[in-house]
């Protein structure tokens, strides 16, 4: 009973808070332990501010009965639109379903939430970073033999790690059906978790040895994973190790030579176009989708923003340049 109690009152007082002019985003985050997300957060806080809103952040630990509480908890708190980082984007139809129930438009960033009625996705095209992974290291491989490479993917859970598979298929499967690259290993990494990234990389020097040409990782935290496997083998730097998402440690992997590349995305550019969503559509207003994507339920408004290559040649001018990184940091 005094839990309720204290849930109306939060949704009262939300409620008398909130309006057109000052709405409340509920902006639930799959986790905070990744930098990357920390970037997210900030950005999208301070551009919502700045359009009047206010953001009540929550953040699960990428634990899906978490997240789903937290959820409801926004929801009962009366947010004029909720935004979903989603753990597992299956996971959280429950909890969208809920947010339909209480009228609240729910916006999905960056990972799709799948079999449900979402108003809008935003994201990167996911299926681009995973082909600028393949092609940086299709064009590094020896041509004069079958070259031998490592694939480290993502979470299971996560839609995006599918799409990044997908985007590395279009560039490798010819290749690998042609003769020309023999994968030796493959595995998914639980949670993104970089000590899973080692294990997998562990495992696949033990079982092809030495003679590995590159490893085609899905992002920079298991690309960490990956290259502490390759250092204690004395292979580091040897080994082409691709990533994702510029994080610090890999930009300085990258001028340090033990990893090969990353795929920035520039971040503050989708929190910034997510927060300004956001504040539309709980205005009533209707954002200008370029594209839309099936989620099982709906083909949902999206708008895709671009990626781009990065290695040791361009990071000044890409990373650095954007205000993402230093050069001060990256020493």
């Amino acid at each position: 009973m005094k839990t309720r109690l204290i849930l109306l009152f939060l949704a009262v007082t939300t409620a008398a808070f909130a309006s057109k002019d000052h709405p409340v985003i509920g902006l639930s985050l799959d986790t905070l332990k990744e930098e990357r997300w920390q970037h997210d957060r900030d950005t999208f806080t301070g551009a919502a501010e700045k359009l009047g809103a206010s953001v009540v952040v929550q953040s699960a630990n990428s634990d899906d009965t978490r997240q789903v509480r937290d959820i409801q908890s926004l929801i009962s708190r009366g947010v004029d639109v909720l935004v979903i980082v989603p753990h597992n984007g299956a996971a959280m139809t429950r909890a969208v379903k809920s947010a339909n129930e209480a009228g609240i438009p729910v916006i999905a960033y960056d990972r799709l939430i799948l079999n449900c009625n979402i108003d809008c996705y935003l994201t990167f095209d996911n299926v681009k970073v995973g082909e600028a992974q393949a092609s940086y290291a299709v064009s590094h491989l020896p041509k004069e033999r079958k070259a031998r490479i490592v694939r480290i993917y993502g979470a299971p859970t996560d839609n995006n790690a599918k799409l990044f598979k997908q985007g590395q298929d279009n560039i490798l499967d010819p290749l690998i059906k042609a003769g020309q690259i023999e994968v030796v290993h493959e595995d998914w990494a639980l949670d993104w978790k970089p000590e899973n990234a080692k294990k997998i990389m562990n495992a696949a020097i033990t079982k092809a040895g030495h003679n590995i040409d590159a490893v085609v990782v899905s992002n920079d935290g298991t690309a960490g994973g990956a290259i502490q496997a390759l250092l204690e083998e004395g292979l580091a730097g040897k080994v082409l190790v691709t990533g994702q998402d510029a994080d610090l440690a890999a930009c300085q992997r990258i001028l340090r030579g033990t990893q090969a590349m990353t795929v920035y995305k520039p971040l503050k550019n989708l929190a910034t176009l997510a927060a300004r969503v956001a504040v539309e559509i709980a205005r009533g207003e209707k954002p200008a989708a370029t594209s839309t994507l099936d989620n099982g339920a709906k083909k949902v408004p999206s708008i895709f923003e671009k990626v781009i290559s990065v290695d040791k040649d361009n990071l000044m001018s890409t990373v650095v340049a954007d205000g993402f990184h230093t050069a001060e940091e990256l020493k």
